[in-house]
């Protein structure tokens, strides 16, 4: 492998060794950039630092003159560290953070979760490993290194059904050995929170208070767009953090009893959800500004100013979409070496569920969001279309499918295509002759309507024999609709689809999932000029392109499938009207 190529962003990683951190890195593996003399004690001058630095007009001039690149490529500190150990024969874990789907026979699969053995770190952004008799390539901000790297592999992490570990494996490990390895876990938690809160102190006070100063260059909807609500999350670790250390226990750290703390602040992590629901429209901006020269040197002086590490600012954004996934792996492997007797736990064992399920909750979050997009270009499809915008109402496609609906007076059937969305039900008419195209009809209000079941046979409202019916009944005004499917087993689905979308609504207003209306008119527009252009555009990917600006020759010229979260599914390729649809509903047709 040739010399590694410039990469941005370095991935928020735990520090490989337990019990100290690299020289020349903070505790997250990445490279300080700042030079200043050091004093007897250890500690940094910082008025030399200050004076080297100097002011952000100096720094401004300065970069502008030099024509400095945005973004350099820092760490190579973590990775020469990895290689050494290896070299010296030493076995080095990695655990995944997020599922790595890969169709290439040069890269290697895994699951969040799984071990990894990396044979080689040498290239910053993809690393060489091994899972079992399987080796390839895979990008190393998919994951985090071990903490207790002297563990053997075979004891990391053993399973039996049910997901829950083997107690005899457990319990085969020595008392003391077990205690210092639970007693590396809480210090990474504890020192990985404390860093963490520094970095997003700088975010705070290192770049949105500056950007507030600089209304010529930034306005607040800007601001809003990049940062999202960090100021919320800083406010919101700060407390939790100060929780945390009140319950460690500096002299026996693996007495700390951390997991009550989780569980107190469950509720509180769902901030994390606006965020990370922000974050891809965090970077298109980001990438936008950052092709004009004087953002490029605004954001590097702002760095330097607060002192911060080498890397950009899209970077220092990512910091909160990787911390709140890695909780449920932190979590459990403090379980892993957690003896049942201890104290802590059952709020551990409590706590790292209830991180899974914010996790699962966020992702369901993200899901929902990139849904509305599909909707409104099923919208932008369907001709003569009547009254306001289905997002104005409705986030999720519920079930869609053909049925026969029966109108009065005279009974008349007709063969509709029907859309069950949370709070309506569309209801559109086919081509006679261009089968894929629709029209739309009407719409119907499920807040208003209750679900009937309707036996074969003759009915007594409409007067005619029917089969596979049911009807909806709209409490207000007394008005009934009847509608048959084709087959006993789609009129079950229709019944299971019209309390599926009861439940949705109903989670919606526990959870207070919404969509801005600023959300809604983008899906909207972007909908309208996809369809103007006369055919479908393929889905963009601007999310990821910060994460590999550059390609290595001799590396995997595919950019690998990132999920914001361990939870989440594989990305699919853009597809047709149907299968966009079909994709939308829990159910086939």
């Amino acid at each position: 492998i040739t010399s590694p190529v410039a990469f941005d962003i370095l991935p928020l990683k735990l520090h490989p060794f337990s019990q100290s951190t690299p020289t020349g890195l903070d505790c997250m593996g990445w490279k300080r950039r700042i030079s200043a003399p050091v004093l007897a004690d250890g500690t940094l001058d910082k008025t030399a630092l200050t004076d080297d630095v100097g002011s952000e007009e100096d720094l401004y001039e300065d970069f502008r003159s030099s024509n400095h690149r945005y973004g350099h490529s820092g760490g190579g500190g973590e990775q020469l560290a990895i290689n050494e150990l290896i070299s010296d024969g030493s076995v080095v874990y990695a655990e995944a953070l997020w599922d790595h789907v890969t169709m290439d026979d040069q890269e290697l699969g895994f699951k969040a979760g799984d071990v990894i053995e990396v044979m080689d770190a040498t290239n910053k952004e993809w690393w060489w490993g091994r899972i079992l008799d399987s080796e390839g390539w895979f990008p190393a901000s998919f994951v985090r290194l071990r903490v207790n790297q002297d563990e053997p592999m075979e004891d990391y992490p053993l399973k039996v059904e049910g997901g829950k570990e083997d107690d005899s494996r457990r319990f085969g490990m020595g008392q003391s050995t077990k205690d210092q390895m639970r007693t590396n876990v809480i210090n990474e938690i504890i020192s990985t929170e404390r860093d963490y809160i520094k970095h997003l102190k700088d975010i705070c006070e290192g770049y949105i208070k500056q950007c507030r100063k600089r209304a010529d260059m930034f306005t607040e909807e800007q601001l809003k767009t990049i940062f999202g609500n960090i100021e919320d999350i800083y406010r919101c670790q700060k407390k939790f953090v100060k929780a945390l250390e009140k319950k460690f226990n500096k002299d026996h750290p693996h007495l700390s009893e951390v997991g009550s703390c989780f569980l107190e602040y469950q509720t509180e992590f769902q901030i994390y959800s606006e965020y990370c629901n922000n974050h891809p429209n965090a970077c298109m901006e980001l990438s936008r500004l950052t092709k004009v020269n004087k953002y490029v040197y605004f954001f590097e002086a702002c760095r330097l100013l607060q002192k911060m590490i080498d890397i950009s600012l899209d970077g220092f954004l990512l910091t909160p979409v990787q911390k709140i996934c890695k909780y449920p792996l932190q979590l459990a492997e403090l379980l892993k070496y957690t003896n049942p007797q201890h104290r802590d736990f059952k709020d551990v064992e409590a706590a790292l569920n209830a991180m899974k399920n914010v996790a699962r909750l966020i992702n369901e979050r993200k899901r929902r969001l990139e849904n509305i997009d599909k909707i409104a270009q099923w919208q932008s499809s369907i001709e003569d279309w009547e009254g306001e915008d289905v997002l104005v109402r409705s986030s999720e496609l519920i079930y869609s499918g053909e049925l026969a609906k029966i109108s009065h007076p005279q009974a008349k059937s007709q063969q509709r295509m029907f859309f069950l969305f949370d709070h309506q039900l569309v209801c559109c008419k086919k081509d006679l002759l261009r089968r894929d195209i629709l029209y739309y009809k009407t719409r119907i209000n499920m807040d208003d309507m209750e679900i009937l079941d309707v036996e074969d046979g003759k009915d007594k409202d409409f007067n005619i024999s029917v089969k596979n019916a049911f009807k909806l009944h709209c409490r207000d005004t007394e008005e009934v609709h009847l509608f048959c499917a084709k087959k006993p087993e789609q009129k079950q689905r229709w019944l299971k689809a019209f309390e599926n979308e009861r439940r949705q609504v109903q989670l919606d207003q526990e959870t207070g999932f919404s969509i801005t209306e600023v959300q809604k008119k983008q899906a909207m527009l972007n909908a309208s000029k996809q369809h103007h252009a006369g055919k479908p555009k393929a889905v963009t990917r601007p999310y990821y392109d910060f994460l590999m600006r550059q390609k290595h020759p001799t590396l995997p010229t595919t950019l690998p499938q990132q999920q914001v979260f361990m939870l989440a599914e594989p990305k699919r390729k853009p597809s047709n009207f149907w299968q966009n649809i079909s994709r939308l509903t829990p159910f086939r047709k």
